[in-house]
């Protein structure tokens, strides 16, 4: 006990007590607050933890700030993305005040690194509209049939269909001035604020949504007609071909090429799209029963790829049926060993069920269509899968291609060598055969992708004005304008029908972009594509056409060599039609396919079921039929009117698909 300050005689103190008070303490090196006083009181502090405290503190201090790095560049990098899109925007915005793209895109794209936007710095894609959340993937992308709560009518009951013009849609979307810059065009923003980089608001519907929220347009007279036609041929397929690949319609019989029930897969789209449901799942039967890959069998990749694959996948995503991206992936599995060559061109040729592939027997070449035309399917195909192999594939192909020589001014020769990656039989060029679709799907690539990867533009605007330069000519006497072929420096006026998707193909760039000179070109072409019909005794036009450059007494502008005049059913010309008419409004490329339509039904109809080919389209009392009906009739020619009389624009959407070259539409990509 401490002694009483008021002892008098204290007692012998042990120890001695100091006390400092704090005003002994300023200035005299007692505690003061400094920064030295601190760190020694912490370090005492420090000391006087035991060894396993000290020890977890240390353990805990690195392992929080490892989680601090990981949680800010995963934070991070989304505010890295909005801030670079916000720059991006500011940068356009600084170039063109008030300039936007026409066209977003309406799908998530795979994460990959913007390319160089080189000579088209105004392409730069949109900030996409934010998805409401739980909408995600593409089984929600459901394509309705039309009418869903109405029974087709047949024939017979025409009269009650009611056709609904599109007036109302051009007034609430008027034509608006565009700005051309090097070959592509921006559309004006007709808001007095300039473009946001915000992000829509969250509970407004997705376009989705409100295409789901849209009353169903009704079918009108002239779709009627089409279903009627299409019943008509599915009947003699079901009846006398069931699950083989192509219908005898004369022999009530079928032909096999792969064996693999080519005009089921090929129709499966398009039973959905008209709206047969009953037809529809009987088909979804047998995919999901018989249709087996596993054959040892030789496929042709291109074509095998467009019809089966684009079938497969199209399906998928319009049903949101899981079963047809199962059987897809199986099928681009197989096809896998195309590319197993020396310079990654792919073999045109695989043996689905050996797994093997190899060229043609008479040559190592495959053609450039064929190898380049094949890229919308299998990137798709990743997309949907996470599998990115199936994407590198293809577009190492399109690497190549792009840095080839031997092109002229943008146009490509017809033949590519598995061996060497070069292209062969240098100084040809057509938009024909063995070359068409390389240049429909640079375009649509472009358009698939979001509107990024600038190479394929690029290259795709070069190669049209080849076009102009190179093949481009005038028929007399009625001066229409038509494609035609270059020899070695000869030119010939020979154009297959093959060439008439190119107007639709030009239109397709214009509705996202590009020059108004497209359209224009894409105005002319159509009407000449529609001439190599009007002009023929049959009213359908032969395979292959030539033109008269100069005026001949008692010469049509189209003439035909008997080797050429055949008809296969061919759905070019209606392809063009329906885009056309979608961008235009103009009822006479309706009118046109009408004719078309009665032409096919006159001449090439089988009253057992199912349509045929014709080998003479200048002899009306006898066309001599074939006995063939191509899948393509089904599921191109027959799709394509479908949509070409529907004034339903919200019916596979232009700014929400892009077909592929047998007319399976597929989603565009938005930038994730």
């Amino acid at each position: 006990m401490y002694p009483s300050a008021a002892a008098a005689s204290p007692p012998r103190r042990d120890f001695i007590s100091v006390t400092l008070s704090p005003e002994e303490g300023r200035g005299s090196g007692g505690y003061n607050n400094s920064k030295a006083w601190r760190r020694r009181s912490c370090w005492r502090k420090w000391k006087q933890l035991s060894r396993l405290q000290r020890s977890i503190i240390l353990f805990l201090c690195p392992a929080l700030a490892l989680c601090g790095v990981i949680s800010y560049s995963s934070l991070g990098e989304p505010w890295k993305s909005l801030a670079n899109k916000s720059l991006s925007d500011q940068r356009t915005e600084a170039a063109i005040p008030g300039l936007k793209l026409a066209n977003p895109a309406v799908l998530p794209a795979p994460q990959k690194a913007d390319g160089h936007l080189g000579d088209y710095p105004e392409l730069a894609p949109q900030k996409p509209p934010k998805l409401p959340h739980g909408r995600r993937g593409p089984p929600s992308l459901q394509l309705k049939p039309p009418r869903r709560n109405v029974r087709l009518k047949t024939q017979y009951d025409t009269s009650k269909a009611v056709e609904e013009p599109v007036q109302a849609e051009r007034e609430e979307n008027p034509e608006r001035p565009v700005i051309s810059w090097r070959g592509a065009v921006i559309e004006p923003d007709q808001s007095p604020e300039p473009p946001s980089g915000k992000v829509k608001e969250a509970e407004k519907p997705s376009s989705v949504e409100a295409e789901e929220q849209k009353e169903p347009v009704p079918i009108n007279e002239r779709q009627v007609a089409v279903i009627e036609a299409f019943r008509h041929a599915w009947r003699g397929y079901r009846a006398f071909a069931w699950g083989h690949d192509e219908l005898k319609p004369l022999s009530k019989s079928y032909s096999e090429w792969f064996g693999l029930g080519l005009t089921l897969i090929d129709a499966l789209d398009t039973l959905w799209i008209l709206g047969l449901k009953e037809e529809f799942e009987e088909a979804r039967k047998w995919v999901a029963s018989d249709l087996v890959f596993d054959k040892n069998v030789d496929v042709n990749l291109f074509e095998s790829t467009i019809r089966i694959l684009g079938g497969l996948l199209s399906t998928y995503h319009l049903s949101g049926d899981s079963l047809f991206l199962e059987k897809a992936k199986d099928i681009g599995t197989r096809l896998m060993p195309a590319f197993k060559t020396p310079s990654k061109i792919p073999y045109s040729d695989v043996n689905i069920g050996r797994g093997t592939a190899h060229p043609p027997r008479w040559t190592s070449d495959s053609t450039v269509a064929e190898v380049t035309s094949i890229q919308l399917e299998f990137r798709e195909l990743s997309r949907l899968t996470g599998d990115d192999r199936f994407q590198r594939a293809v577009e190492e192909v399109t690497r190549q291609v792009h840095s080839l020589s031997g092109k002229n001014d943008g146009l490509v020769p017809m033949f590519i060598n598995t061996n060497s990656g070069q292209f062969t039989h240098l100084g040809v060029y057509t938009l024909g055969a063995r070359a068409d679709s390389y240049y429909e799907y640079l375009l649509k690539q472009w358009i698939q992708g979001g509107k990024k990867e600038n190479e394929l533009l690029e290259d795709y605007m070069r190669a049209i004005e080849g076009v102009k330069k190179h093949l481009l000519q005038r028929s007399q006497p009625k001066k229409l304008t038509f494609v035609g072929e270059l020899a070695h420096g000869h030119f010939s006026a020979k154009m297959d029908h093959l060439v008439c998707f190119l107007p639709g193909t030009l239109a397709l760039g214009a509705h996202n972009g590009l020059t108004a000179d497209h359209m224009k070109l894409a105005e002319a072409l159509i009407e000449t594509c529609y001439q190599m019909y009007a002009q023929v005794e049959t009213g359908l036009s032969p395979e292959i056409v030539h033109f008269n450059l100069h005026a001949q007494k008692g010469h049509k502008d189209v003439e035909i060599k008997p080797a050429d005049r055949h008809n296969l059913l061919r759905p070019e010309t209606v392809e063009s039609l329906f885009y056309m008419y979608r961008f235009t409004g103009d009822k006479k490329y309706q009118d046109w396919g009408w004719e078309i339509l009665q032409s096919f039904n006159k001449y090439t109809r089988v009253p057992t079921g199912g349509y045929t080919s014709i080998n003479n389209v200048q002899n009306p009392s006898n066309p001599e039929p074939r006995d063939k009906m191509e899948s393509f009739f089904l599921g191109e020619t027959l799709k394509y009117l479908f949509l070409l009389f529907s004034d339903d624009i919200d019916l596979i959407n232009l700014d929400k698909f892009v077909f592929n070259t047998e007319a399976h539409p597929l989603p565009i990509w938005v930038p994730a």
